[in-house]
């Protein structure tokens, strides 16, 4: 599939070799797929920057495009970056369309800081709905099946 220049295949491929330490090849088709507009290489470009290479103008700037693409986990994180400079009011408007798509860490991040007054209590009721139609849509006995053969307790 990589040869077809399918972009899910060479992230996939990429996180086999940067979890093998083989930082180069994985940075070549992590750059590959982003190119070709995949979210989730741009989200590992993201970890790449931050972990690697130590660089956080490229890591935030891969975590802006992963996000504009839909990437619930980089507007997580990008949500993180705006909490730690203190600029709550961004932070609180990435959580809640992490939220919206379903992203669980956002949604504890917003019931945390709703008791501190950063939140509404009608804006976090609406994210919790939206969150759960998001968790909702992602649901189908195929997915449900795989939950029974692969993830054993």
């Amino acid at each position: 599939r990589i040869e077809a220049n399918d972009p899910a295949a060479m992230t996939q491929w990429g996180r086999d070799q940067y979890d093998k330490g083989d930082y180069s090849v994985a940075f070549e088709y992590f750059t590959r797929a982003a190119e070709l507009g995949y979210a989730e290489a741009h989200y590992r470009l993201s970890i790449f920057y931050h972990d690697v290479e130590k660089d956080g103008g490229k890591t935030k700037h891969h975590l802006e495009e992963a996000a504009i693409d839909g990437h619930p986990e980089a507007r997580y994180e990008l949500g993180i970056g705006e909490w730690n400079n203190g600029n709550t009011e961004r932070a609180v408007k990435h959580w809640i369309i992490a939220a919206t798509q379903g992203d669980d860490d956002s949604v504890q991040f917003l019931m945390e800081i709703f008791k501190e007054g950063h939140v509404s209590k009608d804006d976090l009721a609406a994210v919790l709905r939206a969150h759960q139609v998001a968790v909702d849509a992602t649901k189908s006995p195929q997915r449900e099946e795989a939950k029974k053969v692969f993830i054993t307790d």
